[in-house]
């Protein structure tokens, strides 16, 4: 991003889905924001489970489309309460719910020169190999910055406790 003027920044455009990695872009985006006097626009996009075609086919058909809209919309408005609170991000803030898929709907939301396209670098290890596609779709596709903000510490913590405790293994709870 050399030559790039951050303090012409407009919008900082954030893919929300309640992961800890998106969790971790939103509270970078929202801090980012409120340096650069930016607005924040979290976006969470959806897709009926299994996509269109299995929703054509399967049980999920009977639930309406704006359950389903109804729904996101109460997973977003819940992510912001749990990291802003009562008194917002602190910067002019216009969540959207989305139907499509992430790494295309955040592309095409963050589409002019002055936003910055904030989202979660995925996980770490193996895992990486095999997901990741919203951020390598954004840093593909994208017409302006993307930052791709990388996990919380906490997160590989939790693996590791998640896996332990998979494993059957003993774990060490001195530290906590």
């Amino acid at each position: 991003m050399s030559g790039y003027d951050a303090s012409a920044v407009g919008r900082v455009v954030v893919g929300v889905s309640g992961s800890l990695g998106s969790v971790t872009a939103l509270r970078r985006a929202g801090a980012l924001a409120r340096r650069l006097g930016a607005e924040l626009w979290p976006v969470l996009v959806w897709e009926p489970p299994g996509g269109d075609p299995a929703t054509r086919r399967s049980a999920a058909a009977a639930v309406p489309d704006d359950e389903w809209q109804r729904l996101a919309g109460g997973r977003l408005i819940a992510v912001l309460e749990e990291i802003f609170g009562d008194r917002g991000p602190g910067v002019p803030i216009h969540a959207l719910v989305v139907r499509g898929t992430p790494g295309r709907a955040l592309v095409a939301i963050a589409d002019r020169e002055d936003d910055l396209l904030v989202v979660g670098a995925g996980r770490r290890g193996l895992q990486r190999a095999f997901g990741g596609r919203v951020r390598r779709h954004c840093l593909a596709h994208a017409g302006c910055p993307v930052l791709a903000v990388p996990p919380s510490p906490l997160e590989s913590q939790l693996l590791t406790v998640h896996r332990r405790n998979a494993w059957h293994l003993p774990m060490d709870t001195r530290g906590l």
